[in-house]
């Protein structure tokens, strides 16, 4: 496994991290949960992204159970969780206020066992919540040692320099990473995103970058029956017989450099510098141990004209 800098942080974290949005504590069972998961971490993943949305808790409950009893050391990982969804039908129990970041990582450590998190995800910018508010809560919690880095996710670049302003003028910790949606194809954060976070040192992490499983290949010759496609229908966007062509011409590609269309996707996203990890589901050990072999792959420059080309539709 290769290892990045959080942007100009000293934290290293794995270039393939393991996600759980869609998976646990849901989706997959706990068993399949705990093999997956002791997968990734045989294979040197340091990385576990989390949300209080995911699964409403039991996806941070779920892990936190399967760490404990994995025997893990908690200072070998680094994890994180989100707050802004809402969680209840209570008023205040969404958004990013002072209120509901202090009690969305509070309950994220006792549901996860520990007694902080590694990274702390804005998970949507708040209009109703002035930024400094914002930032003041989180530098609390990272004074108090609850949370030792601090994000945001979705954000536009304006909102990322607010953020990064409104730290600087307080004297407070600036958000040191932003994870963002970016694959093959999907690229709206190369235009205005990538530049802030490469101004202000912060690393990205990328989501999704296999486009829900439509790059890894499995859709070109139809929808299989055990299948996230299958089971939803918001992913008939992506299905397009455009977007399709694109997924079949990449194959032969990756072929020729002894990668699956999956492995490919990922080093696809890693060639950027601003990249500190891509996160994969996994809802089989083999989506594990196929997608750990995109770390250290560079793509040579001929290679990356012609996949240029494909997705342009030149």
């Amino acid at each position: 496994m290769h290892y990045r800098k959080l942007g100009n942080s000293g934290l290293k974290i794995s270039e393939i991290a393991l996600g759980a949005w869609l998976t646990y504590g849901d989706a997959v069972e706990e068993d399949l949960t705990r093999d997956c998961i002791a997968a990734a971490l045989e294979h040197g993943v340091n990385f576990i992204d989390l949300a209080d949305i995911y699964a409403y808790g039991e996806a941070e409950r779920l892990v936190g159970k399967i760490i404990k009893d994995l025997g893990v050391r908690r200072q070998d990982l680094v994890i994180s969780s989100k707050a802004w969804w809402r969680m209840s039908d209570a008023i205040n129990d969404a958004g990013l206020s002072r209120k509901h970041i202090m009690e969305s990582v509070h309950n994220s450590l006792r549901r996860l066992g520990t007694d902080y998190l590694d990274l702390f995800f804005c998970h949507r910018y708040d209009p109703e919540t002035p930024i400094e508010e914002v930032v003041r809560a989180i530098d609390d919690l990272i004074h108090q040692g609850k949370v030792l880095y601090w994000g945001t996710s979705m954000w536009s670049a304006a909102q990322i320099e607010e953020a990064v302003g409104a730290a600087q003028a307080l004297r407070a910790y600036t958000p040191r990473t932003e994870q963002a949606r970016y694959n093959m194809l999907d690229r709206a954060i190369e235009a205005e995103v990538l530049p802030v976070a490469a101004k202000h040192g912060i690393g990205v992490i990328a989501y999704s970058p296999l486009a829900f499983g439509v790059l890894s290949g499995k859709y070109n010759d139809g929808i299989p029956g055990d299948s996230r496609a299958a089971r939803v229908t918001w992913l008939d966007m992506d299905l397009t017989e455009e977007t399709l062509n694109k997924v079949r011409a990449l194959a032969p590609i990756a072929a020729d450099l002894g990668l699956t269309s999956a492995q490919l996707a990922l080093a696809w996203v890693l060639r950027r510098p601003e990249i500190s990890a891509v996160i994969t589901g996994a809802s089989k050990v083999s989506h594990i141990v196929s997608n750990v072999k995109a770390t250290g792959v560079v793509l040579p420059p001929d290679v990356l004209e012609t996949i240029e080309a494909i997705l342009s539709g030149d």
